[in-house]
């Protein structure tokens, strides 16, 4: 089986899965244990994304082959998720509790793959929570307290959530006139709400804000799209190292 088909080609999803994982990190105090609940992060990741596209493909595909594709690197990547995450969690069981809150929005990512509707808004963004609820679990491993996660966190929910309908509007959506007008109201309200949390972060979302409103419909590639997301991942993780 080839590279591609064993690593799904979705950039922006790395940005989500590392950004609020590497600001609770720093933001505490880094430890090795980071490192085996990274490795579980990352890898549950793909054991989902495999495990789901099996979900759908064994729905909507005619070709069996198509479905049975994804079923060895779900158990190779699900059973090394499992090693790291149990390696993780066995001194600390509270691992296990914040693994169970990411369910049920897997459920809901998994319901829309055997719907075949996974571009859907809802299911965007209910990818994104979990993802931003990591800054909390890397913070509380590095002795942080759960408290202190909360602002950082939320600014990381603000912008990922931001980049779901944004991201549209460049591709899927680019001539929907609604998910524009959608897409730049959401990045009004979100520079005011992000300044709330520390007034550090009103100058990237302001930033946000312009590039929702100016770059769609200038025909930018897809490649061009998303090294501008990774560099605005990149602003907020300083920001919110610095602001927080």
């Amino acid at each position: 089986m080839s590279r591609s088909r064993w690593l799904p080609n979705q950039h922006g999803a790395w940005a989500m899965l590392a950004v609020p994982f590497l600001a609770g990190t720093f933001l505490g105090h880094p430890r090795w244990a980071h490192l085996p609940l990274l490795a579980a992060w990352l890898l549950g990741y793909l054991a989902v994304y495999h495990a789901q596209q099996w979900l759908r493909l064994t729905r909507i595909s005619r070709n069996p082959k198509a479905p049975r594709r994804h079923v060895r690197p779900a158990w190779v990547f699900g059973s090394a998720a499992a090693a790291f995450g149990l390696w993780s969690a066995a001194p600390r069981p509270w691992l296990l509790l914040a693994a169970a809150c990411a369910a049920p929005f897997i459920a809901v990512n998994s319901l829309y793959a055997y719907a075949n509707r996974e571009r859907a808004l809802l299911n965007g963004l209910a990818a994104v929570v979990p993802a931003c609820g990591m800054l909390l679990v890397a913070l509380r491993l590095g002795g942080g307290s759960w408290g202190a996660g909360v602002a950082p966190a939320l600014a990381c929910l603000l912008y990922f959530a931001g980049t779901v309908p944004y991201v549209k509007t460049m591709i899927r959506e680019r001539n929907s006139a609604a998910y524009y007008r959608g897409s730049v109201a959401y990045h009004s309200l979100a520079v005011p709400l992000a300044a709330a949390l520390s007034p550090w972060l009103a100058a990237p979302f302001a930033l946000y804000l312009l590039r929702a409103a100016l770059l769609p419909g200038r025909g930018l590639k897809v490649g061009v799209v998303g090294a501008v997301e990774v560099l605005c991942s990149l602003v907020l993780l300083g920001v919110v190292l610095g602001a927080f």
